[in-house]
C-alpha cells in the first residue's frame, strides 16, 4: 500500500458490567480518551465509523445508532457510517476508516465500537447470538455441528450461547484430527486469565491454574466456563490519520497500519482445516505488510473460547498445524514466551463486548508498540497482529479480519 496510515489515538473503557451507563455514555468515554491521547478535539475528525452488533436487538435502536451516540458528544456534520459484522464489527469499522484515509477522502478518521449487553433480560441477551448464523436454515447448523463434533449427550449443563456449542464442535473435530487435549485448551485459558490480572481494563482479573479451569462448571465438551468469554459491556475507539492528518494534530509517528484485510468464507470441506478462512486472510495481510508469521512479536487473536486461540495461532502460521495446544502448554504463547498471544487477557478474560472487541485488540497492540503496556509489556515488540472473526456460516467463521501494525 502506497499511502501510509497511522494510529494517532486510542481509547478504551474498562470492559465489564456497566449498569447505569448507556451506549452513548460508553461511546463518549472511549472517544474522549482517544481524542485526549492524540491531543485532538471532536472538530478534527473528518469521518466516523460506528460499530455495534447488539444495540438494535437489545434496545430497539435498529438504525442511525452512530449518528445518535456521536451527536450526543458534539460530533456532527461529518460522514457517519454504521457498521455491523458480528464479532468482527469493530475491526470492520477500523478497515473502513483506514480505507477512507487511503482513498484520500479523509485525513483523520474515527473507528468506534460499543456494546451494552448486560440488560435486565438475560434470555434476550443470549438470543442475539442466534442472529449470527443462517436463521432461514437452522437445521443446516445442526447438521454441521454433528458432522464436525459428533453427537454429544450433555443434558443439564446450563444456559449458554449457541456459539459455545459451535466452538465445542470445532474443537472436538480438531481433537480428532490432531490429538489436541482438554488440558491444552485449559492451558490457554489459564494463561489468559493470568495475563488479564495485570490489565486494569479487563472484565476478569483473577489468575487461574490449569487444574482450576478444568474443574470449573462444564459447558459443551471440551469447554468449561473459564474457557469462554463473558457477556460484557464496553467501548473502544481508534483514530487513524494520513501524514497530513498527523501534521494537523502534531502527533508523532509511532504506530503504522501495515495491513488491514477482511475476508469471508468459501465453500470447502470443513472437516479439515485446509483452506480455512483465517489462512487466506492472513496470507493477504502478510503480503500487504511485507512480513511473515516469523516477524510477529505479539498477537491478539479472537478467543471467544480458549479453543479459538488454539486454532487461530495455527491458521495464522504462528505455530505449526496441530501445535496450538502443545505450544500453550509449553508456555510459548505466554508473556516471556516465544510468541506472546493475548497479553491483554483475550476475550475470555478481558471481555467480549462484540462491537468493541476488535478495537480493544488494537488498543492493546498500540500500547505494546508504544511500550506503554506496563507489566504486560512484550520486550522489543515491533510488529503486532490482530485477528478478529465473527459469525458462523457453512462450518467456519462468516468473516475474519487480520490487521498488522508496526512500530515506527
Amino acid at each position: 500500500m502506497t499511502t501510509p496510515v497511522w494510529i494517532a489515538g486510542v481509547g478504551m473503557t474498562p470492559f465489564g458490567r456497566h449498569s447505569g451507563r448507556s451506549v452513548s455514555d460508553l461511546t463518549r468515554w472511549a472517544i474522549t480518551d482517544a481524542l485526549r491521547d492524540c491531543g485532538a478535539t471532536v472538530g478534527a475528525l473528518d469521518a466516523a465509523f460506528f460499530g455495534t452488533a447488539t444495540q438494535g436487538a437489545l434496545e430497539g435502536q435498529h438504525m442511525i445508532s452512530g449518528q445518535i451516540a456521536l451527536r450526543a458528544m458534539g460530533i456532527q456534520g461529518i460522514p457517519v457510517v454504521n457498521v455491523e459484522n458480528a464479532c468482527a464489527t469493530g475491526a470492520s469499522a477500523f478497515a473502513l476508516a483506514v480505507n477512507q484515509i487511503r482513498a484520500g477522502a479523509a485525513e483523520i478518521a474515527l473507528a468506534i465500537g460499543v456494546e451494552r449487553m448486560n440488560v435486565d433480560d438475560p434470555e434476550r441477551t443470549m438470543s442475539v447470538f442466534d442472529g449470527a448464523y443462517d436463521v432461514a436454515d437452522p437445521a443446516a447448523l445442526t447438521r454441521t455441528l454433528l458432522d464436525l463434533g459428533g453427537e454429544v449427550d450433555e443434558p443439564g449443563l446450563g444456559h449458554r450461547s449457541i456459539f459455545m456449542d459451535i466452538y465445542a464442535a470445532v474443537a472436538r473435530n480438531h481433537m480428532r484430527l490432531f490429538g489436541t487435549t482438554q488440558e491444552q485448551i485449559a492451558a490457554v485459558a489459564a494463561k489468559n486469565h493470568d495475563h488479564a490480572a495485570a490489565n486494569p481494563r479487563a472484565h476478569y482479573r483473577k489468575p487461574m491454574t490449569v487444574a482450576g479451569v478444568l474443574a470449573a462448571r462444564r459447558l459443551s465438551y471440551p469447554l468449561t466456563v473459564p474457557m469462554c468469554a463473558p457477556i460484557t459491556d464496553g467501548a473502544a475507539a481508534v483514530i487513524v490519520c494520513s501524514e497530513a492528518g498527523l501534521r494537523r494534530l502534531g502527533a508523532p509517528k509511532r504506530v503504522e497500519v501495515l495491513a488491514s484485510v477482511i475476508g469471508t468464507g468459501t465453500d470447502r470441506d470443513t472437516g479439515t482445516f485446509e483452506g480455512h478462512l483465517s489462512r487466506s486472510v492472513s496470507a493477504r495481510a502478510y503480503e500487504q505488510a511485507g512480513v511473515g508469521p516469523d516477524d510477529i512479536d505479539v498477537a491478539e487473536v479472537h478467543d471467544a473460547t480458549a479453543f479459538g486461540e488454539v486454532l487461530q495461532t495455527e491458521m495464522l502460521g504462528l505455530v505449526p498445524p496441530g501445535e496450538g495446544g502443545p505450544a500453550a502448554l509449553r508456555g510459548e504463547t505466554t508473556l516471556g514466551g516465544r510468541i506472546p498471544v493475548n497479553p491483554s487477557g483475550g476475550l475470555e478474560s478481558k471481555g467480549h463486548p462484540i462491537g468493541a472487541s476488535g478495537l480493544g485488540q488494537l488498543f492493546e497492540l498500540t500500547e505494546q508498540l508504544r511500550e506503554t503496556a506496563g507489566p504486560r509489556q512484550v520486550d522489543g515488540a515491533r510488529i503486532a497482529l490482530a485477528e478478529n472473526g465473527g459469525g458462523f456460516h457453512r462450518g467456519e467463521e462468516a468473516v475474519t479480519s487480520v490487521i498488522i501494525l508496526g512500530r515506527a
